[in-house]
């Protein structure tokens, strides 16, 4: 036996193997007595073949890390000469993972020129190379995801932009996951132990699937509703959702859950499959919105000077977009006439302020032009007893 196969087999048995190995590394038939040495020429012809296999394998990786440097030092000058920040990124994302996958394929050159590389090689390729792959695949993957999504910065409609976003976010995870899991499945397959097990399994796959498929039940239906969610689209990232009584914009949206971001910063976690099986409402899906601001005044008012001013006031506001404004009176009981007054802006964020600045800048005015019109007491809500204004 060889000098590797009697170290693998046992330790102890080396000294026994080493002068046959030194005479023949290739097909040793003496052995040593435990009391003698090697001899002089034995030692230097195995220092010989292991300078060598040392000096095939440097000359490899180092021919591939020489290529690597001359490779991405171009690319990186014709970055620089680019207007473009796509180059760039590619540079950071690719720059580790080729940088192994050139040192595997300089390993697996210097294979060729000494056998002691090949069989060390040999142990360990069905390990490296499966996970320097997936490791490439999952940057190409990663670099091909930000360059399309900094694409969207360009876009002029931000709908378009958000869409685009969120089937970019979703889908790009569900491949990462993919790839890693293709990328463990490849390594694994490499340890005997693990095909054994794997075919242990295969043969009870009845019950296994059973098992696998009730208790990942839960996974699937989120990893199902993810999908739904990125090709048909009811919520976007960036949409302005209200979700059981709670406001707040979309900002994340997982396979499992779907962050938002309401008013005062607080996140809600909602599951995902809810989005799917329960009713809420995207106020962006529309290109524009409609609020309304309530103003008591006293009966009696004159409306044409509110409504005059009311139309001038709301003219003057950027955020106002020109598609409705009205005064309408939707209520009248003793001691106060109500008013709605309907205004309509591009966004929620826009109507939002559009509503608190109208609401002060009538108030305002009817100080300023009809104090009598203000309400001095408070309405009289029906069915409820009134109650004496403050001092």
């Amino acid at each position: 036996m060889s000098l590797l196969s009697a170290f693998a087999q046992s330790p102890a048995s080396l000294p026994d193997a080493l002068p046959a190995a030194l005479a023949d590394p290739l097909n040793a038939t003496t052995t040593l007595a435990d009391d003698a040495l090697p001899s002089l020429d034995e030692v230097m012809h195995w220092s010989h073949r292991l300078s060598h296999a040392a000096l095939i394998a440097a000359i490899g990786v180092g021919a591939a890390l020489l290529l690597h440097f001359v490779l991405f030092r171009l690319l990186r000058r014709l970055a620089r000469r680019s207007t473009s920040s796509f180059e760039s990124l590619a540079l950071v994302e690719f720059n580790h993972s080729v940088r192994a996958a050139m040192v595997t394929a300089g390993l697996a050159a210097a294979s060729a020129g000494s056998h002691l590389v090949a069989v060390l090689w040999g142990s360990i390729a069905m390990f490296v190379v499966p996970a320097v792959t997936g490791w490439v695949v999952f940057s190409a993957m990663r670099t091909l995801a930000d360059m399309l999504d900094q694409r969207t910065d360009a876009f002029d409609d931000i709908l378009a932009a958000r869409s685009r976003r969120t089937r970019i976010t979703l889908l790009s995870r569900s491949a990462g996951v993919v790839i890693v899991v293709v990328t463990v499945a490849m390594i694994m397959l490499g340890i005997p132990a693990v095909r054994h097990i794997g075919a242990t399994l295969i043969a009870s796959a009845g019950l296994i699937g059973l098992a696998v498929g009730a208790a990942a039940q839960p996974a699937l239906k989120s990893l199902i509703a993810g999908l739904q969610i990125a090709f048909t689209q009811p919520i976007r990232i960036g949409d302005y959702v209200v979700f059981d009584g709670e406001s707040g914009r979309v900002e994340d949206i997982r396979f499992s859950y779907v962050v938002i971001r309401s008013a005062d910063e607080r996140r809600l976690i909602v599951p995902t499959p809810r989005f799917l099986d329960t009713t809420f409402q995207n106020w962006t899906r529309v290109t524009g919105i409609t609020g309304h601001v309530l103003l008591p005044i006293s009966p009696g008012t004159d409306l044409a000077p509110i409504r005059a001013a009311y139309e001038r006031l709301l003219a003057a506001r950027p955020e106002w977009d020109q598609r409705s404004a009205s005064l309408l009176v939707t209520d009248a009981r003793p001691g106060v006439v109500e008013l709605k007054l309907m205004m309509s802006a591009r966004g929620p964020d826009d109507l939002a302020n559009l509503r608190l600045a109208m609401r002060e800048a009538m108030l305002e005015w009817l100080r300023a032009e009809m104090p009598a019109a203000l309400c001095v007491t408070f309405p009289v809500v029906p069915g409820a007893t009134a109650a004496a204004p403050p001092a």
